[in-house]
C-alpha cells in the first residue's frame, strides 16, 4: 500500500481540531474531550481531512461494498408504541401490518439467482408470536436453496426478544442460529445508548449495556457482528461520544465488531418526528459526514466505517469516501425500513451502480462477503445485471 500523504494541519481553520488532529498524526486514541471538539468544529472540510487520511492509513483507496439482498419478513411489534422514532413498525391488526410465510420468503430471496448477490440481510419487527424455530427453519431453507450465501441476520433486540419467547438464554438462541446457518449479525437496535434518550425515543427496547451484552455473548461464539448508532433526533454530542466509547470498549475487549455504521434519523410518518415538528426534513448533508468523520477517528480499534446509501442518498455516501469512509451499503434489493420512514432513494443500487460510484469518488472498489473477505477487485468486464425496476412482491397482512 503507496505512503499516505501527511496532512498539513496548519491549513485547519480550527485551532482545537489542529490539537486533534496531532494525535491522530501520532496515532493517539482520542478521548472523550478530543471528541467534543470533533462536533463542536465547522471547520467540516478540516475534519474530512483527518478522517481520510486515518481510513487511509488503515484501508487505503480501497472502499469495499457488498452484493447483498435485504428481507424482513414481517414488521408486526410489540414494541410499535413506544418506539417513537420508527415507521416501519405495526401491530398485528394495525393498516400495512404483514408476516411472510417462510415460501414467500423463499420466493422474494430466488430473486438472488438472477443477482450476483452474496448475502442476505434480515431483520424485522419483535412478532409476539414467532418462534425460535420460524427463524432457524428460515435460514435452514435459504442455505438450501442457496448454499454460498452468507446470512447476516436478526438484531440485538430481535436476539432477546428471542431469548424471552423461549425461555432460554441468549447464547441458545445464538447458537441454535449459528447451527441454521447465520454468519453474523446487524448492528440494528443500538440508536444511542442514553438512558435518557431511550426514555424518549424507545422506552422499552434493551437498555444500552442489555444492546452489548448480546454483541458480547455473540462475539464470545465467534459470531462477529456490526454495530451502529442512530442520530439526529434528541441526542446531544456528549450522548453520541458515550456511545461511541462503549462500543470501542467492548471492542476492545472482543475484537468482534466488522464495521461500523452511523445511521441518519428519518423523521416522516412517525410520533417522534410529529413531536419535533419536522415532518418532511431530515438530518443535513453536513451532519452526516461529520459523523462518519467522528466514528472514523475515534473509533480507532474498528477496521471498517460505513455508509448507509438508502438513508443519506448515493450522492453523499460518495462524498463520504474522502471523509474517512471504506465501505458502501451493498445493493440491497428491497429496504423497506427506512423508506417506511421517508427515504426518498431507490430501492435497489445496482451492481455496475456502485463500481461506479465508488470508481467516480477517486477510489478502488472490492467487493466484499460479510465477512470482509476480497471477492473480487477486477471490474473491467462488468456487464449490468438485469435491472428490477418495477418488480412487486405480495405481501401477507396479519390477523
Amino acid at each position: 500500500m503507496p505512503a499516505v500523504a501527511t496532512p498539513d494541519l496548519s491549513q485547519l481553520e480550527d485551532p482545537a481540531l489542529r490539537s486533534v488532529g496531532e494525535k491522530v498524526l501520532r496515532g493517539e486514541r482520542l478521548e472523550a474531550a478530543d471528541g467534543r471538539v470533533l462536533y463542536a468544529t465547522n471547520d467540516l472540510l478540516g475534519l474530512g481531512l483527518l478522517a481520510d487520511y486515518a481510513n487511509q492509513e488503515r484501508n487505503g483507496d480501497r472502499v469495499f461494498f457488498s452484493a447483498n439482498q435485504h428481507l424482513n419478513p414481517t414488521n408486526v411489534c410489540i414494541l410499535r408504541k413506544t418506539c417513537t422514532f420508527c415507521s416501519f413498525a405495526r401491530l398485528p391488526r394495525e393498516d400495512g401490518a404483514y408476516t411472510r410465510t417462510l415460501e414467500e420468503v423463499f420466493a422474494e430471496a430466488d430473486i438472488a439467482k438472477e443477482m450476483p448477490t452474496r448475502e442476505f440481510h434480515i431483520v424485522g419487527g419483535l412478532h409476539p408470536k414467532l418462534r425460535l424455530s420460524y427463524y432457524t427453519d428460515m435460514i435452514r431453507g435459504l442455505k438450501e436453496r442457496h448454499p454460498d450465501m452468507h446470512i447476516k441476520a436478526l438484531t440485538a433486540v430481535e436476539i432477546a426478544h428471542l431469548a424471552r419467547i423461549e425461555k432460554c438464554s441468549m447464547e441458545d438462541v445464538l447458537v441454535k442460529l449459528r447451527e441454521a446457518g447465520l454468519t453474523s449479525l446487524p448492528g440494528g437496535g443500538a440508536e444511542v445508548f442514553s438512558t435518557a434518550v431511550r426514555a424518549t425515543i424507545a422506552e422499552r427496547k434493551l437498555t444500552g449495556q442489555e444492546w452489548i451484552g448480546v454483541h458480547r455473548a455473540a462475539h464470545a461464539l465467534r459470531i462477529p457482528t456490526n454495530c451502529t448508532m442512530l442520530y439526529g433526533h434528541v441526542e446531544t454530542a456528549d450522548d453520541r461520544i458515550e456511545h461511541l466509547s462503549m462500543l470501542r470498549e467492548l471492542q476492545d475487549e472482543t475484537g468482534g465488531f466488522l464495521t461500523y455504521i452511523p445511521l441518519a434519523y428519518h423523521p416522516d410518518h412517525n410520533e417522534l418526528g410529529e413531536d419535533l415538528a419536522r415532518i418532511g426534513t431530515a438530518t443535513t448533508g453536513y451532519e452526516d459526514l461529520k459523523n462518519i468523520a467522528v466514528g472514523r477517528l475515534f473509533l480507532d480499534n474498528i477496521a471498517h466505517v460505513k455508509t448507509h446509501w438508502p438513508m443519506v442518498t448515493p450522492f453523499l455516501s460518495q462524498i463520504a469516501l474522502n471523509f474517512g469512509c471504506d465501505d458502501v451499503e451493498g445493493t440491497v434489493v428491497f429496504e423497506r425500513v427506512y423508506h417506511d420512514a421517508g427515504a426518498t432513494t431507490e430501492m435497489h443500487l445496482p451492481y455496475h451502480g456502485l463500481v461506479e460510484l465508488i470508481r467516480n469518488a477517486g477510489k478502488r472498489p472490492v467487493e466484499r462477503d460479510s465477512l470482509y473477505e476480497r471477492v473480487r477487485e477486477e471490474f473491467d468486464d462488468l456487464t449490468p445485471p438485469p435491472t428490477l425496476r418495477g418488480r412487486g412482491l405480495p405481501v401477507v397482512h396479519a390477523a
